[in-house]
């Protein structure tokens, strides 16, 4: 499935650059109405969310250059934070790969906040971790998704999971253990992948299931991401928020998943991926381009000083 995603979003490139003609005057509407939405924060000190695939790179992980020319620019102005579901491990890369080297990341949904500093080990230091025990919500999964995925992520960035379940996005290799004893772990986060389902029967697996006391999100592939109740990248930008004394009028947001709308809600300016789910974009203030037309650009540069 994802193979098949990959596929049509690479075909999706190919035929928007290609029709770039016939797209011009939809795209030049779209940036009017970013201006509108953005205008009166130009000049402002902005605390800026920006997640990461779809966002702020392809669905191949690639970072265009003027995207990455645009969040230096904005990094240097404003205070930026890389705000995805990715671990501490898969998002270090993106940070070090833009050339950020102050400011902070919220990863695991909101469940770890870490601030970037080149003089602290390793250019950065954890700040905030909210942890929860998992063990319920995996024995009532196990009980309608016996043939699942299922891995936890500690705080400390590392991951333990069931029999063969890797993935690039834990950012290190995890640990095979056997799901009785991932139930007895104290996560930030845990993940579920039944790869055979679509992500309408996975969500209507989940449903099924009655899973409570956890906050939780299904992506776009049958994949699903469970935190400690209450934690969202919203509420982890709401602590740096607070923690930084800026107004919430002056916070932005970008996003295409539905893991981001509890962002894109909070912020003052909450703006969607052109490629962004019509639920996501329902949600949001306003659209901007696509993660190939450089959409975040498009943003990042109307907020200019």
């Amino acid at each position: 499935m994802i193979r098949r995603l990959r596929e049509a979003l690479r075909h999706r490139r190919f035929t928007r650059r290609s029709d770039h003609a016939d797209t011009l005057p939809a795209m030049e509407t779209t940036t009017s109405a970013l201006a509108d939405s953005l205008h009166g924060l130009a000049g402002e000190e902005l605390l800026i969310g920006l997640d990461v695939d779809g966002t702020l790179v392809d669905h191949d992980g690639v970072m265009s250059p003027p995207m990455r020319e645009a969040l230096q620019a904005a990094a240097r102005e404003h205070t930026v934070v890389i705000s995805t579901g990715r671990s501490l491990g898969a998002t270090l890369p993106i940070v070090e790969a833009a050339g950020i080297t102050r400011g902070y990341a919220v990863c695991s949904n909101g469940a770890v906040t870490v601030e970037m500093d080149p003089e602290a080990d390793g250019g950065h230091r954890v700040i905030d971790t909210r942890a929860f025990q998992p063990g319920h919500a995996l024995a009532t999964l196990r009980d309608v998704a016996p043939d699942a995925h299922y891995a936890v992520e500690m705080a400390d960035g590392s991951f333990h999971s069931t029999a063969g379940f890797q993935d690039a996005s834990f950012g290190v290799q995890a640990i095979e253990s056997p799901l009785e004893e991932l139930m007895g772990l104290e996560a930030v986060r845990v993940v579920v992948h039944v790869p055979d389902l679509t992500p309408q029967e996975f969500s209507e697996v989940i449903a099924e299931s009655g899973v409570h006391g956890v906050e939780y999100s299904i992506g776009w592939t049958a994949w699903l991401d469970m935190a400690a109740p209450g934690v969202s990248k919203a509420s982890a930008l709401e602590v740096l928020r607070e923690r930084l004394d800026i107004e919430l009028a002056h916070t932005v947001a970008v996003g295409d998943g539905f893991n981001d709308t509890e962002m894109l809600a909070w912020a003052g300016v909450g703006v969607a991926m052109g490629q962004a789910p019509q639920g996501v974009k329902d949600v949001a203030d306003v659209v901007t381009g696509s993660v190939y037309e450089d959409g975040t650009v498009r943003v990042l540069e109307l907020l200019q000083r």
